[in-house]
């Protein structure tokens, strides 16, 4: 069963004598899955999630005002990233057009919650997310794999000089420190995309948006507590979101195979050999909104999260009969696993402090 992988690889199977080639029997699972409901519209439990977090958010302003200057409020600022980040696991979903039928109605209710109420453009994470999953873990084409301050390549790696070459080296024990800034780092990313001289669809809408939720918001806070309260109170607010979303989307794929661009392998076993499932029950489906089924979200994109888990007792079955490689983990296990391999591909960065005559003559 595979689970990490340095660089990218040409996946290879083998199927039981007699059944099936792999490529014709996605539809075959899809018309299980359709025929067993699992793609119907939950639009009640939807309403429900909403709600709660509406109530949670409203708890949390209410907690705020009462509690004034006090540091009790960096609580506060703690419950609002939790709760921030579970409204982008819901625009998450309603991008996927999980929540409604209409495209037009989950677009609408994706952009409200994203851009009013997280502060990010729905438009950027609509782009971002598409690619992702038309071409997961694949190289060149997953933006999700693409260099940056954490390198997930050796390619990349190798790349890296000065301090990003330090930073790349122990990349996988920085890992969780680094999600620390990845809430500044979405804000500002998506805010970026929204103003790069190219078309953007919404962009207008969205800048205002954003830019009325973000102007409120850090009025209030600094209005109500001194500067450097609030200063704290954004900063863990920030934290959290950021370590929140990234601890839940990193397990999904990170250490999993990489396929290179031009690797022709059909969209079931694609699917299937790069994403890696949470096992937990019903308690990970809340925590992580559903994206402990990853198998089965990349499968099927538009089911509601309550059917995710009856689809992978169909997948898993599937994939055995087929013999694809199916792979599950605990959420401790996947993180070992995420830091790990990110410590082996940031071996292949150069130490910022070697001399490049010195390596030169070690070599000779």
């Amino acid at each position: 069963m595979p689970t990490s992988t340095l660089g990218p690889i040409r996946p290879t199977r083998t199927r039981p004598e007699g059944r099936a080639p792999v490529t014709s029997t996605y539809n075959e699972l899809l018309g299980e899955v359709r025929g067993a409901g699992l793609l119907e519209r939950r639009r009640g439990f939807y309403a429900g999630v909403f709600a709660v977090l509406i109530v949670g958010l409203a708890g949390a302003s209410a907690g705020f005002v009462l509690l004034g200057d006090s540091w009790f409020q960096l609580l506060i600022a703690a419950v609002l990233g939790v709760i921030f980040t579970q409204l982008a696991f819901l625009g998450h979903e309603a991008s996927h057009r999980q929540v409604f039928a209409s495209g037009p109605a989950n677009d609408r209710a994706g952009r409200f919650i994203v851009t009013w109420l997280v502060g990010m453009s729905y438009q950027w994470w609509m782009t971002k997310h598409t690619r992702h999953h038309a071409n997961p873990n694949v190289v060149g084409k997953d933006p999700d794999i693409a260099r940056d301050t954490i390198s997930f390549t050796t390619d990349d790696a190798a790349r890296a000089t000065g301090l990003l070459a330090a930073i790349t080296r122990r990349q996988g024990h920085l890992f969780f420190p680094l999600l620390l800034l990845e809430g500044v780092n979405l804000h500002v990313t998506s805010i970026r995309s929204l103003v790069e001289v190219r078309k953007v669809d919404g962009r207008r809408r969205e800048l205002v948006a954003i830019g009325t939720r973000l102007s409120v918001y850090v009025a209030i806070v600094f209005l109500m507590l001194p500067v450097g309260m609030a200063f704290a109170f954004l900063g863990v607010q920030l934290a959290v979101f950021g370590v929140y979303m990234g601890a839940s989307f990193a397990p999904n794929h990170k250490g999993m195979p990489q396929l290179p661009a031009g690797a022709r392998v059909d969209f079931l076993s694609k699917q299937v050999l790069t994403s890696r499932n949470i096992r937990g029950g019903w308690w990970m489906d809340l925590l992580m909104g559903g994206l402990n089924h990853q198998v089965e979200h990349h499968l099927f994109p538009s089911m509601p999260r309550p059917s995710l888990a009856r689809a992978r007792r169909m997948v898993r079955a599937h994939c055995a009969t087929h013999g694809i490689p199916y792979t599950e983990t605990g959420l401790v296990r996947s993180y070992r696993i995420v830091i790990d391999y990110l410590n082996r591909v940031g071996l292949s960065a150069r130490d910022p402090f070697d001399c490049p005559m010195v390596t030169q003559f070690r070599r000779a």
